[in-house]
């Protein structure tokens, strides 16, 4: 169904309301299946994942100290310009970025930093304990290994290395990872530096700390090969998974992003950059694939009111005070600068301005975003003739339109800024306006926590590479690859398996492969022959209830859990007294086991001491309860010889031994 706009009853609100149902919108939990078959979804991973090495990968700076805000000791500043590649031509991001007239400082630790990474000196050889750990993670993706390694540059031109390119390099190629119900393929395992940590990014001046800069990274890619929102999520947990299971990853905030590739049948690619959380995955993906849906009605209605896009143009008149009071704008006005105020006619768009593109967002959040990106003009940036009865006293867009010469089924946008910036600004939103003609622009998008994205750049093309000829190639031998080999832990999916052979609860998995403490369970399981449900609810559970009452990212020494294992081994204790330690360890980690136990007040019994005890606290019982019942009366003697059993006698033992005796005896109050 086309829908059709009225001059005389268009109505904004409206028009977003019927422009969501034309695009099929519907909220994540009420979209089947089907309907992602039906959009042509498809999606794939750029996992970027941070190596736990003590130095950087270019140079002997340490690894993983950070600075504090406001703590350096020099700051650098650059202005980056785009350079041709191999085949004469710029990279599309480079030149939005040089539009953007940013000046980039740096902020710069001693203790963190060297003249490789502002650029003043050549790199060091690659860091070969990173090396290893890119190979162990290659294995494990079941990539094909490369015989040399070779360093290229990435061209990046936001600042965030200060080279104005990242040093990269493949170490793999054409793996797979199993889900649940297919194979993902991987294109290839790369090891490359990081870039900065963005303090600040105000106007044309964004800020960068060099702390984190040229610490060692691997990133993931997978071909699109995820149909459904929830199989992005489960490939980037597998792979997240796989990388803990090494054992030799940094974790905490910033330590692991994902990148997500979407697109949909008759769109493009579309990468939403830097997702701190898989669980935001899902709803991230499934907007995107309905915002691409509303750019191809866009442009189908564009094509069928405007013939040849090419004759497209707008047409823009500066305002002055006087017209601005007249239509009653409030133009944002930063302090200390001049600022302009342009009105701004799209031929034929009326109706695509309030076009519905994502939830609680429209086509001119789109132009608004690029404002804000491109010509550096902080939100609120623009308003626009398709903003419905937003304000008291909204803005008098007919006076607007009159002055502009505008046609009926034409929309205007106002938007004030910077008086250097005008220029840009209508660069950006003719742009804008052109590419919905072609329907999805290909761009990197931000994600926002409600499952919206926002612009942020371009989206970076092949011109951006070319070989780095300050670095040598670095053969890998099969030498070098078998000694990884023996290194490498069990997969994950064998420890799934595992786990559910080990009958273990399916909520704890997530936990204990995050965590890596698969491994542990099966070191305690073996060597000290204890149950490994309980083992597994202990550490997912107790465990980690325990450490979210202290922090959600406090951690704790788990050969301390191994050692309370061993130690009830040992004596001869029942490993459920671990149960009862793990607290005191949690708070008082310098405790050992023996002390422990003193503190609880532990002391020995035999079975046969408390068996004894049940013929006296069933008479107790009998006098102080006034009602009667069998398991009333079995609760409350395990109630009361719980804590002289633990460590002595298993509780469930000992349960079966209370039930039998009252079963056989009958109801103490009879």
């Amino acid at each position: 169904m086309k829908s059709k706009v009225d001059k005389k009853t268009f109505n904004p609100e409206q028009n977003f309301i019927l422009s969501r149902k034309r695009v099929g919108y519907t909220s994540r939990k009420e979209t089947p299946v089907e309907v992602y078959d039906a959009l042509g979804f498809m999606s794939g991973l750029e996992i970027h994942q941070q190596l736990h090495t003590a130095q950087k990968l270019f140079c002997r700076c340490p690894a993983g100290i950070y600075q504090k805000e406001g703590q350096f000791d020099a700051e650098l500043i650059r202005h980056m310009r785009p350079t041709m590649s191999e085949l004469g031509e710029y990279d599309g991001t480079a030149l939005m970025e040089f539009k953007t007239r940013k000046t980039i400082i740096y902020r710069i630790a001693n203790d963190t930093a060297c003249t490789y990474d502002v650029d003043d000196t050549p790199p060091f050889k690659l860091n070969p304990q990173a090396l290893k750990i890119a190979l162990e993670i290659a294995l494990l993706l079941k990539t094909k290994i490369v015989g040399e390694l070779h360093v290229t540059r990435k061209q990046y031109l936001d600042g965030s290395i200060p080279t104005g390119f990242q040093r990269t390099a493949i170490v793999g190629i054409e793996g797979q990872i199993p889900l649940k119900q297919k194979k993902v393929r991987v294109v290839q395992l790369s090891i490359e530096e990081d870039a900065c940590r963005e303090v600040s990014d105000i106007r044309h001046v964004r800020t960068y700390t060099t702390d984190r800069l040229g610490m060692p990274l691997i990133e993931a890619v997978t071909y699109p090969d995820m149909k459904t929102p929830d199989e992005v999520a489960e490939a980037a947990q597998y792979i997240r998974f796989l990388t803990r299971s090494t054992g030799k990853v940094r974790t905490g905030i910033g330590a692991a992003r994902e990148d997500v590739n979407v697109s949909i049948a008759g769109g493009t690619r579309v990468e939403i950059k830097g997702v701190a959380h898989i669980r935001l995955i899902p709803e991230l993906v499934h907007i995107e694939a309905f915002r691409q849906k509303s750019f191809l009605e866009i442009q189908s209605d564009l094509k069928n009111r405007w013939a040849g896009r090419k004759k497209w143009s707008l047409e823009h008149t500066i305002l002055d005070d006087a017209m601005v009071r007249k239509a009653a704008l409030l133009p944002h006005q930063p302090v200390g600068e001049k600022i302009g105020t342009v009105a701004v006619n799209l031929p034929k768009f009326r109706g695509i301005l309030s076009f519905f593109t994502q939830p609680g967002r429209n086509f001119a959040d789109e132009i608004s975003d690029r404002l804000q990106v491109i010509a550096c003009i902080a939100k609120p940036n623009m308003v626009h003739s398709e903003m419905g009865q937003t304000k008291a006293r909204p803005p008098d867009f007919q006076a607007i339109g009159r002055l502009l010469q505008a046609g009926d089924e034409d929309a205007q946008i106002v938007f004030w800024g910077p008086e250097e910036d005008i220029p840009t600004a209508l660069e950006a939103i003719e742009e804008r306006c052109r590419m919905a003609f072609s329907g999805v622009p290909s761009e990197t998008r931000k994600p926002l926590p409600d499952g919206t994205t926002v612009f942020e750049r371009v989206l970076p093309g092949p011109d951006r590479m070319y070989p780095d000829t300050d670095s040598a190639p670095i053969p890998i031998g099969q030498h070098l690859i078998a000694t990884v080999e023996t290194l490498l832990p069990v997969p994950v999916d064998d420890r799934l398996a595992q786990m559910e052979e080990w009958g273990i609860p399916p909520d704890t998995f997530e936990y204990l492969l995050i965590d890596n403490l698969v491994p542990v369970i099966d070191r305690i399981v073996t060597s000290f022959d204890v149950d490994p449900t309980f083992v597994a609810t202990l550490l997912a559970h107790r465990m980690k209830h325990l450490l979210g009452r202290h922090s959600p990212s406090c951690k704790m020494d788990v050969e301390k859990v191994v050692g309370l294992f061993g130690y009830a081994h040992e004596q001869g204790l029942h490993p459920e007294i671990v149960e009862t330690m793990l607290p005191v360890i949690v708070e008082q980690s310098h405790m050992d086991p023996e002390a422990v136990l003193n503190h609880i007040g532990f002391s020995r019994c035999s079975r046969e001491e408390l068996l004894s005890r049940i013929a006296g606290l069933r008479k107790e019982f009998a006098g102080i309860r006034t009602s009667n019942g069998v398991e009333a009366e079995i609760r409350w003697i395990m109630g009361m010889l719980r804590q002289y059993a633990l460590g002595n006698m298993a509780l469930s033992e000992l349960a079966d031994a209370v039930r039998d005796r009252v079963e056989r005896e009958g109801d103490a109050h009879e």
